[in-house]
């Protein structure tokens, strides 16, 4: 599609209906390539059981069990050299193609991410499949965009598109891929992202549940809501999953720096790291390696000391900083979903011990600081709600979940630390040193909703300092749509439609969130 000024705005007009279909397409496509890719991280566990318990054998069988992980470092290192933006959770590479700091290579990304996630959780590290599974999504949205041949306008859409379903198929959790796609994704809401990515997003999870089935992914027993009078203790846990929250993000990054500034370790013998690490822990902690879903379980099911709780959490705790923070493709989000459970449980058990509470509540507060400690980190508390929500299938604790995951969100704040994903984006565009420039100036069609108390709020068109190279195309006031003109008055809770060239792209946008964010003090 030709990417001039007037087709753009054509094509813009029948949106809705076009975006349906295309999600449509996203979905199926994603949905079946994350299904494989789930299924077969399901089988992964299986199998490095097996293998470690031959391996445990005999001390020859050890030796050539760690000449394996050296080899398997080895490929997913040429894997990462092949294709370097599937290192990490690929959340961030996402974050920065949608606001033009990045490009990604969809034919390369899909490939060697799907192998290179696939052999990270083989042998054992403390990572997840959610963040490959929105990059693996997101790239089928953008192969999609591609055949199609979509300008960047509509290939935004489509990456979240994919990004909603990838997350939707990983985890049978439809709304919580919509809110992410658009509170972290997007991060702008209209009409069209909404039911292109919602299209997508039940597509994938249709095709996931017709497979794998609807039960959810934690099989948690929830005995009694937990009653009014232990409110003060979610207070409690919420200030507590903030500090430990702002204390991940800080480790997090520690460990990844720390890895670079080590100047004998390069791509390959980084990944050596994690992956003899994941050798010992094989044959002396097990129970440590992989996602952490059966440590939740046990958690759960089991009455379990509080020293145990302890041990596991700071051993899952360093385990994941050690793999996530070499480069490794996977993602941090079910591993810190594991981190929070445990926090939660032993704050729980604590509080039995010394507070009055009845041990029945134990589950309740795993339940509450798995979405606290999201909040806490990624800072994107409406998504770890539903998540939980819809993972548990429980419904049972929507006011407390809010409670604690605004209290998390709060107390993370003021402690000044930034969301995960929004650093380890600086971080990766640092690396690379500039923002790429793109090959051809197409023109990008961006929505802004405009805040209460922000700068554009009650302000007509004419005195507002647009950024340079962005067009004002129209205003979008409910079920209206305005043709802008100098003395148009812009209200909060507008949306307004801007054009720019995709170079200007991420100043623009940049710059936009500024005027139109709520303004403190």
């Amino acid at each position: 599609m030709k990417g001039d000024t007037a087709g753009t705005i054509r094509r813009a007009e029948r949106f809705q209906i076009i975006l349906i279909g295309e999600g449509l397409i996203v979905g199926g496509i994603a949905g079946l390539v994350v299904l494989l890719y789930r299924m077969l991280l399901g089988n992964a566990e299986e199998w490095r059981n097996k293998l470690l318990a031959s391996a445990g054998e005999s001390p020859v069988r050890m030796a050539a069990w760690f000449a394996v992980l050296v080899l398997l470092a080895w490929i997913v290192s040429r894997l990462l050299k092949f294709e370097p933006m599937i290192s990490g959770s690929g959340i961030p590479q996402l974050e920065g193609e949608m606001t033009g700091r990045l490009e990604q290579k969809w034919w390369r990304v899909i490939p060697a991410k799907f192998l290179g996630g696939f052999l990270c959780l083989l042998v054992g590290l403390a990572l997840g499949r959610e963040g490959p599974s929105i990059q693996l999504g997101a790239m089928v949205g953008k192969s999609v965009s591609n055949g199609l041949e979509r300008g960047k306008t509509e290939e935004k859409f489509l990456l979240t598109c994919g990004a909603s379903a990838g997350l939707s198929a990983a985890f049978h959790a439809p709304l919580a891929g919509v809110m992410f796609s658009i509170e972290e994704v997007h991060k702008n809401f209209s009409v069209s992202v909404l039911v292109s990515v919602m299209t997508a997003s039940l597509t994938a999870d249709f095709i996931s549940s017709t497979v794998i089935g609807t039960e959810s992914v934690f099989q948690f027993e929830i005995v009694k809501v937990l009653p009014p009078e232990y409110y003060g203790m979610i207070v409690g846990l919420g200030i507590v999953l903030g500090v430990m929250g702002a204390f991940y993000n800080w480790f997090t990054l520690k460990a990844q720096e720390l890895y670079n500034k080590a100047s004998f370790l390069n791509t390959t013998t980084k990944l050596m790291v994690p992956f003899l690490c994941a050798g010992v822990l094989g044959f002396t902690a097990p129970e440590l390696l992989g996602s952490g879903h059966a440590l939740l379980e046990y958690l759960t099911a089991e009455d379990v000391m509080l020293r145990t709780v302890l041990f596991i959490l700071a051993g899952r705790f360093l385990f994941s900083a050690i793999s996530f923070g070499s480069g490794a493709p996977g993602g941090i989000f079910f591993p810190l979903l594991v981190l929070g459970g445990f926090i939660g449980g032993a704050f729980a058990t604590i509080a039995v011990q010394n507070f009055g509470l009845d041990m029945i509540y134990i589950n309740n507060f795993v339940v509450l600081a798995m979405a606290g400690y999201f909040s806490a980190i990624v800072r994107a508390p409406l998504t770890g709600i539903i998540l939980i929500f819809e993972m548990t299938g429980s419904i049972s604790q929507m006011l407390s979940l809010s409670i604690v995951s605004i209290v998390a969100y709060v107390a993370a704040t003021l402690l000044k630390s930034k969301p995960i994903y929004e650093s380890l984006l600086e971080r990766l565009l640092l690396k690379q040193g500039k923002r790429p420039e793109e090959e051809r100036g197409q023109k990008v069609l961006s929505n802004f909703t405009i805040q209460e108390g922000s700068e554009l709020a009650d302000v007509v068109v004419s005195v507002v300092p647009w950024p340079d190279n962005c067009l004002l195309v129209a205003v979008q006031r409910g079920s209206e749509e305005i043709i802008p003109r100098g003395r148009t008055r812009l209200f909060a809770g507008d949306t307004i439609v801007t054009m720019t060239d995709e170079r200007d792209m991420a100043f623009v946008h940049d710059k936009m969130e500024m005027l139109c964010k709520e303004r403190m003090g």
